[in-house]
């Protein structure tokens, strides 16, 4: 502190209560004081002493939250973000209002099931498709004319129900509602244009938009069962329908954060699946999926043969909590090591904490356990859609990462048959191997990868 006051400018002052002062007393380090007529007056020698064993003032820490706060302050960010969000979480009530609103009018989960997985399955063709358009023609261009084709789709789904339309009517109309823009890779491709130049901003936007995928996920299903079982069967899906068009269209019109359509080049030609380590996340992603809709089944399993049937809503949510945690956190973490490292380390760390799910024996043991293996998929999540921006062209960045959501939602759905086949044959008691055999495959595939994933320069 000494060293301080002797470095700074002087200022003449007195202290406070004191009649005068005296003549500066020379602070050590430097020189005999000189005695001119513009020196300072002397400092008491108390307030000397006590600068002098006055610690030094510590630089104040960063808040765990500044990195967030910096990705907002961008103009605009806030906008479309609680836009989109709106709209997300009306994609996560589609499915589940689908199959309560047709397995309770109808009677039949096997018909709530085939036309929710004919959806699924129109998804899974349109969704890069229009990828590719919103890439080419702009966000606002593709999204609203598509918003509103889905808003007919559910409009007829509805009347169809309501009215006892023949099954083959809802087939088509879920065919129909079925091609939406997907808002989340939308909004990811904002926070890449609105942060181009700022990698680590980039990272915490990906780790904030795992963690709102988490709650949508949370939230959405949930919302959508009260509307069904509580209002009437056709709430869940009018609401969700009513939400979904009114996200996107205010997600539309903040048109100053809107990534620039981006002119077809050569080297952007054909599909983005042409990146072997492209192809290698997909594939991950595919593996991924099935723990996600494997794992759900099994809790639901689990715990009814526990006899605590209705706690594994708060079980799953246990699992998305674990997952939100870990990806504020990495969120905030300086990024190191190269992104196909940190995501080769998240999907082993995922299959690791899949594991223990195999001995627990109530919902008291096994609370802890989905936190734990929740806390594995926001790393592996944000680690594998940073790879996919950065090893598909800036040409084809929307329909590359609806490619990839694809492939998770195609695996979400596989996992769920696949977990239920293995609680029908198996017993619950052994439905937490679907997803530890899941896992063990994503590990599998991002393994044997690695070498594409290495050899690709933008993975670094």
């Amino acid at each position: 502190m000494i060293l301080f006051l002797a470095s700074r400018p002087v200022v003449p002052t007195a202290p406070r209560g004191s009649a005068g002062a005296g003549p500066a007393p020379t602070p050590r380090g430097a020189g005999p004081a000189s005695h001119t007529a513009d020196a300072a007056p002397a400092t008491p020698a108390a307030q000397l002493i006590t600068d002098d064993c006055a610690p030094a003032p510590r630089p104040p820490r960063p808040s765990f939250l500044a990195p967030y706060r910096g990705l907002f302050a961008a103009p605009g960010a806030a906008a479309f973000t609680l836009a989109a969000l709106v709209g997300r979480l009306a994609g996560t009530m589609l499915g589940v209002s689908m199959v309560v609103m047709i397995a309770t009018v109808r009677d039949s989960y096997a018909l709530a099931g085939a036309v929710s997985a004919t959806g699924i399955a129109v998804t899974a063709v349109t969704g890069p498709l229009l990828g590719r358009l919103v890439d080419r023609h702009g966000q606002a261009r593709v999204a609203v004319p598509a918003v509103v084709v889905f808003a007919l789709g559910a409009t007829a789904t509805l009347l169809c129900v309501h009215h006892g339309a023949p099954a083959w009517a809802l087939f088509l109309c879920a065919a129909g509602s079925s091609g939406v823009p997907s808002l989340g890779s939308m909004t990811r491709a904002r926070w890449a244009s609105v942060h181009r130049d700022d990698p680590g901003a980039r990272h915490t936007a990906n780790s904030f938009e795992q963690v709102v995928d988490e709650v949508c996920f949370m939230a959405g299903p949930a919302l959508a069962m009260v509307l069904c079982t509580a209002v009437f069967p056709e709430a869940g899906l009018a609401t969700a329908a009513v939400l979904l068009v009114t996200g996107t269209l205010l997600f539309a019109a903040q048109r100053r954060t809107e990534p620039p359509p981006q002119p077809r080049t050569d080297s952007a030609a054909g599909s983005p699946l042409r990146s072997p380590g492209l192809r290698v996340v997909v594939v991950t992603f595919l593996a991924t999926g099935a723990v996600f809709g494997s794992m759900e089944v099994a809790t639901v399993a689990a715990v009814d043969s526990y006899g605590h049937g209705p706690a594994s809503s708060a079980l799953l949510a246990l699992q998305a909590a674990g997952s939100c945690a870990a990806g504020l956190v990495f969120g905030a973490l300086p990024v190191r090591g190269s992104a196909a490292a940190r995501f080769l380390a998240g999907v082993a760390a995922m299959a690791v904490a899949v594991l223990p799910l195999l001995a627990a024996t109530g919902p008291a043991s096994l609370a802890p356990l989905l936190f734990v293996a929740g806390m594995a998929t926001a790393p592996t999540m944000i680690s594998g859609m940073t790879l996919v921006h950065r090893l598909t062209p800036s040409a084809r960045l929307n329909e590359g990462m609806t490619t990839a959501y694809t492939g998770l939602l195609i695996g979400i759905s596989a996992g769920a048959a696949a977990g239920g086949w293995t609680v029908d044959h198996l017993g619950p008691a052994a439905g937490y191997t679907a997803p530890a055999t899941a896992a063990a495959l994503a590990l599998l595939a991002a393994a044997s990868g690695a070498g594409a994933l290495r050899r690709s320069p933008e993975a670094d």
